[in-house]
């Protein structure tokens, strides 16, 4: 039984021996071993660039009439003619509407009557007048008859005259029956159709005529902008810009034609207001559109995508690709931005690569890999 107890031990004490020097000989096989370098981080670039880009501002307009006339009637009567359709272009002296003309044709003849009858009275009257000037200084008449003939050949001339007034006014009134388009321009929904009683001078417009050719677009620019505003207008036109949404790539072109002379308090902006010829009618009264304002040029901007820009509590940087593919941090200066790039003013050069896209895994350093697209 001492035999068997020795011997077991012994195996123990074996098999122990063995168990550290194997933990031993790993341990310090594994301490010897460096870990494995990183794989190089897939990264989107694009390369600085250096061009001429446009000074320009962008904001939000919307497109008004050149100019709008409601038109309404100078005189009561029921409407007898409608000339047009809704949504019709008109041109300057277009018939639109007729008011019965009946009733002031009647007051026309009326009124010439009496004119005819008031001229006869005063011819008379300036013949009396003529007789009696000769038999007054035959002394044949009182200086009574005379005056008494005299005051009214002068009567009836003012007659004669007064009547001449009515009548204009009443071929005046006859004219206004036909109620003609004052401008060239577009006609809005028909307010009161045929066989309406009109009012003289209603609240409410038979009809509304936009001006459309040519065409305003206003909009309001920061109170900022101001000073460049005024300056390079002095110097020549300024063109603007109205980009129709959905057809970004075809926008209407026009020039500034006019700036507000006062600064709204509320919003710290100023009205401007630009004229397009509107040819193919694309601008339509009430429509938003996007403004650009075509200020000047500047040479030799250093430009890349805005994606580039990262920032941190020190600034905005970006990662710089080296030529051995690595990466480092160089904290740049930011301008304006220009069609989904920006403007760098310091820090980079043209030529350059800069990372756009995988920033989240890059550090000081980092081993990259340039992808083609995502």
């Amino acid at each position: 039984m001492d035999n068997s107890k020795d011997y077991l031990g012994f195996r123990a004490t074996v098999w122990f021996s063995l168990f550290l020097t194997v933990l031993l000989l790993t341990s310090s096989c594994s301490g010897d071993k460096k870990p494995p370098p990183p794989p190089p981080a897939p990264v989107l670039v694009a390369t600085v660039t250096k061009k001429t880009v446009p000074v320009e501002l962008k904001v939000i307009g919307n497109v008004e009439a050149y100019s709008t006339v409601s038109i309404k009637s100078r005189l009561a009567g029921q409407l007898v003619q409608v000339n047009f359709k809704e949504g019709q272009d008109v041109k300057q002296g277009d018939l639109l509407f007729v008011i019965d003309p009946r009733p002031y044709e009647a007051a026309l003849r009326q009124v010439e009557a009496n004119l005819a009858r008031d001229k006869a009275l005063a011819n008379k009257a300036q013949a009396d007048a003529g007789r009696y000037a000769e038999l007054i200084r035959k002394q044949f008449v009182s200086q009574q008859d005379y005056d008494q003939a005299k005051a009214t050949a002068e009567s009836l001339a003012a007659t004669v005259n007064a009547g001449q007034v009515a009548v204009h006014n009443a071929r005046l009134n006859l004219s206004y029956c036909y109620i003609k388009a004052p401008m060239n321009g577009r006609t809005g929904s028909l307010i009161a159709p045929r066989g309406n009683m009109i009012k003289a001078d209603a609240d409410t417009a038979m009809v509304v005529i936009n001006q459309i050719q040519p065409i305003y677009v206003s909009f309001a620019i920061p109170e900022q902008n101001l000073a460049a505003i005024r300056k390079y207008m002095a110097e020549g036109k300024i063109l603007v810009s109205a980009v129709i949404a959905g057809q970004e790539n075809n926008p209407e072109v026009g020039v500034l034609s006019f700036i507000d002379n006062t600064v709204d308090k509320t919003t710290g902006t100023i009205l401007c207001k630009a004229t397009f010829t509107n040819e193919p009618k694309r601008l339509w009264p009430g429509l938003f559109v996007n403004v650009v304002v075509q200020l000047s040029t500047q040479p030799n901007a250093i430009l890349v995508p805005s994606q580039a820009i990262q920032t941190s509590q020190e600034g905005q940087f970006v990662f710089v690709v080296k030529p051995d593919l690595t990466v480092s941090i160089r904290p740049v200066e930011v301008g304006r931005p220009i069609d989904g790039d920006v403007i760098i003013t310091k820090g980079l050069k043209p030529g350059e690569l800069v990372v756009t896209d995988g920033q989240i895994r890059l550090a000081p350093g980092a081993l990259v890999s340039i992808k083609t697209g995502i």
